[in-house]
């Protein structure tokens, strides 16, 4: 059982499902623990062949963090939470056995960065993409900087990251994030059509696809950095100011330091 996650094997398909939909499936240490005991389950079991990772309800995949979280974490907390968050991120992309995300709606902050650590992403016509970070005075630290600019090249990840716009589905495929759009009651059979075709494949292959793929320009040194540069912006007066903004729901008033 898991407090914060539905879990469900279809016909070799393991279904996660981010079970907060009241806090638009935001992550918090509870949903990384579920998480990573998930995954087990899919690395170990030989009666999965694959999953799929998705959010409870209509409006949110994962809409980010539970920024709640954040107001009362040190320098040293906030690297520890990247490092925790970018572990499990990191055993998703890893997993030998495929991985899809079914984006249902807001895919923002580290709901777009587990998307990405998917190996690929089916998304609903209503689905958007984004990394605000940089709107409470902070990086993505899940991996954000890294992976999507490996899918999307140095130019577009820039400008995404600094203005921390949200993109529309279409706008993400164009992009290459996503791989196909559908209509919301198509998603989860699109997705799983996908996946009965890939079990038909050779599962040693499969894994092995996926590790040679994952070796390609990945290094470990841009996600460490990615953790050192995030938790320097908790020591910052305009991260604590974006994330009282964000909580008190008003514009945040930045001033550099």
């Amino acid at each position: 059982m898991h407090e914060t996650l539905l879990i469900e094997v279809d016909k070799e398909v393991c279904v996660i499902t981010i079970n907060r939909p009241e806090k638009m499936n935001a992550l918090n240490r509870y949903v990384f623990n579920d998480l990573d005991a998930a995954l087990d389950k899919v690395y170990n079991d030989p009666a999965i062949r694959s999953a799929i990772i998705t959010g409870a309800g209509a409006k949110a995949f994962v809409a980010g963090a539970d920024i709640g979280e954040f107001a009362t974490l040190t320098t040293e907390d906030s690297v520890k939470l990247a490092r925790r968050g970018q572990d499990v991120f990191d055993k998703i992309e890893n997993c030998p056995k495929p991985v899809v995300a079914a984006v249902n709606g807001f895919a923002l902050g580290g709901g777009c960065e587990l998307a990405l650590a998917c190996h690929f992403i089916y998304a609903s016509e209503n689905a958007k993409f984004g990394q605000p970070e940089v709107n409470l005075g902070l990086i993505p630290g899940y991996g954000g900087t890294q992976r999507l600019t490996q899918l999307v090249g140095k130019n577009f990840a820039m400008e995404l990251l600094m203005t921390g716009n949200m993109i529309s589905a279409r706008e993400a495929m164009d992009y290459g994030i996503v791989n196909k759009v559908v209509a919301p009651e198509e998603l989860m059979t699109t997705a799983k059509a996908m996946l009965n075709i890939i079990h038909s494949k050779a599962p040693v292959a499969i894994s092995k696809i996926i590790e040679c793929v994952n070796m390609f320009d990945h290094t470990q040194q841009g996600y460490d950095f990615e953790i050192k540069k995030f938790g320097e912006c908790f020591a910052t007066e305009d991260m604590n100011e974006g994330t009282s903004a964000f909580l008190e729901k008003r514009k945040p008033n930045f001033k550099g330091r």
